[in-house]
């Protein structure tokens, strides 16, 4: 330390500071050192050393020597907090974050942490998190985006624009905007070659994540280079690449078997046990179909483990949770299943499965509701509550869990929840019809519980509580017009549904396919009646119906 601040002029021994906490976070990362007392009293040597070094004393050495030593302690205390929650992978991996973050304008030392958190990912088959780490490396912990941080000081000429070169593969790269180059960049040997290897990397952990529309952005970004060498070889295995992941995408969009995960909101209350925790709500991504009740065994287990089994409870119920009717003597865990949420002019740009399952931060959930108190009523006093989920940053992330940071709270009355449940009824058929293989049983199970005519339930029910003479007074003339509309557009899906069934049926389910026609056909004669407006059926002649004035 002492030689390296005499290099300087006795300005400042920067070098030594920086290699000194990598070694320490490296060992550390490694489990190979612990904040023992033997190792806590050589900091307490070295601060004297420091102290009563006379010809220093009138130099900023000593205290350069002091926040030395306070900075290794607090890794080392970061560490202990690691030990004690090694069991649980999102508090871990939190931990480890908030370590990396801290270390901004050191990339080294912030790779380092993103390093060990990519290894934990690893360990637990988590690849979009591995994935979003690697080309991020010194951006985000586990995606592909934050190894490149770093290099983006080094190669301007390559990347111009920055960090936003990469913004197309994650918008969480803006967080590298805030790392600096500083003078332990001098000991980091960043060149080409590691830049390329690190995006060979990313595209290797894409290609495990199934995230393959990816691996052609990253390819945008590792051709031009090969191109100026004229590595014509190499760019035949990138093209070859490509080849192999547009292949993919086909076969998972004809196949439908690809999941890229699952997501829950999940809250912790009761602060003598989450402490710091309490009260926070998170956004979980598990791995593909995971289930409610398989992510709150988890937990139970998870938090079982550290409080006691029967301290721990679930709260199922996805309503606000008022604090005060709480046992403060247990674990509180809420879980609520919710879906990734997309507004009418996102959905008409993200059109496939990926792209609605890529980059997403807001999310939603639903419960139902009555003004008198009940959760379920009859049709005309069913209201909805739609609640709608914003993280702080986009799945998939360098964490597998992310803190909600917005809410916001849609009331649904009972004209508008039918609106809305005829609105998903007809987007469930139109995706169905529109798809490249056609689910016979999916789509005959949605036309049989859309065309046949039930008393009680069903999209007439709707119609006869909302739209009769008699009911349809009652509710504004601009949220009855919108019910109608959308019936109209119920009515054409049906429609178009029951022309691709009858040209996929075979000789056996032509019967049944005639029943269905026939439900049809007197749920659009009810239909007309009630709304006054006729319809010209021509599905017989496997023809589209119009329905109009």
């Amino acid at each position: 330390m002492r030689n390296n601040f005499e290099y300087t002029k006795r300005k400042t021994f920067l070098r030594t500071h920086l290699q000194i906490i990598i070694a320490v976070s490296q060992l550390i990362a490694d489990v190979a050192l612990s904040g023992g007392s033997r190792f806590q009293e050589s900091l307490f040597i070295i601060n004297n050393f420091a102290n009563s070094d006379r010809p220093m004393k009138a130099t900023a050495f000593p205290s350069e020597v002091k926040d030395l030593t306070k900075r290794i302690r607090t890794v080392l205390m970061a560490t202990a907090q690691m030990k004690e929650h090694e069991k649980d992978p999102e508090m871990l991996i939190d931990l480890q974050y908030s370590l990396a973050k801290s270390y901004a304008s050191t990339p080294e030392l912030r790779k380092t942490w993103l390093d060990s958190m990519a290894k934990i990912h690893i360990k637990n088959g988590d690849f979009s998190e591995v994935t979003t780490y690697d080309f991020v490396l010194n951006t985000a912990p586990p995606k592909p985006l934050d190894k490149f941080t770093s290099l983006l000081f080094i190669y301007t000429e390559l990347f111009p624009n920055g960090c936003s070169a990469f913004k197309k593969i994650t918008p969480n790269i803006d967080e590298e905007g805030a790392m600096k180059e500083d003078a332990g960049m001098m000991d980091v040997h960043y060149s080409e070659e590691v830049l390329l290897e690190l995006l060979e990397q990313c595209v290797d952990g894409l290609w495990k994540a199934e995230r393959y529309e990816v691996i052609s952005e990253i390819s945008k970004l590792i051709i031009p280079i090969y191109e100026k060498r004229r590595e014509f070889e190499k760019l035949t295995q990138v093209y070859r690449t490509l080849h192999g992941a547009y292949t993919k995408i086909l076969e998972v969009m004809h196949t439908k078997k690809r999941l890229l995960g699952t997501f829950f909101r999940v809250a912790f209350y009761g602060q003598s046990f989450f402490e710091e925790e309490d009260g926070k709500e998170y956004i979980y991504k598990e791995p593909k179909l995971t289930g409610l009740s398989e992510i709150s065994l988890r937990l139970v287990k998870l938090y079982g483990e550290k409080f006691g089994t029967e301290n721990v409870k679930i709260i199922q119920d996805s309503d606000k949770v008022n604090v005060k009717e709480l046992d403060p003597k247990y674990a509180h865990i809420q879980v609520t299943y919710v879906k990734p949420y997309f507004d009418d002019k996102e959905l008409t740009e993200r059109k496939t499965e990926f792209e609605r399952n890529h980059n997403i931060n807001r999310f939603v959930f639903e419960a139902p509701y009555t003004l008198s108190g009940k959760k379920q009523g009859c049709i005309e006093e069913q209201c909805k509550r739609r609640t709608i989920l914003t993280t702080s940053n986009s799945f998939p992330y360098v964490k597998k869990r992310i803190p909600i940071n917005y809410e916001q709270q849609i009331h649904l009355k009972p004209i508008d929840v039918a609106t809305d449940e005829i609105k998903d009824k007809t987007a469930e058929l139109q995706k169905l019809c529109s798809s490249a293989d056609v689910d016979m049983i999916q789509l005959q199970l949605k036309l049989q519980g859309c065309v046949s005519v039930q008393v009680n339930a069903g999209p007439l029910a709707y119609a006869r509580a909302f739209l009769n003479d008699s009911q349809a007074s009652k509710y504004p003339p601009k949220k009855v017009n919108e019910l109608k509309d959308m019936f109209r557009k119920f009515i054409q899906a049906c429609s178009i549904a029951l022309e691709l069934n009858e040209r996929l049926i075979k000789e056996d389910q032509i019967e049944y396919h005639e029943g269905l026609k026939s439900n049809f056909r007197d749920m659009v004669k009810e239909l007309s009646d009630i709304i006054h407006e006729q319809a010209s059926i021509r599905v017989i002649e496997n023809e589209n119906m119009i329905w109009g004035p």
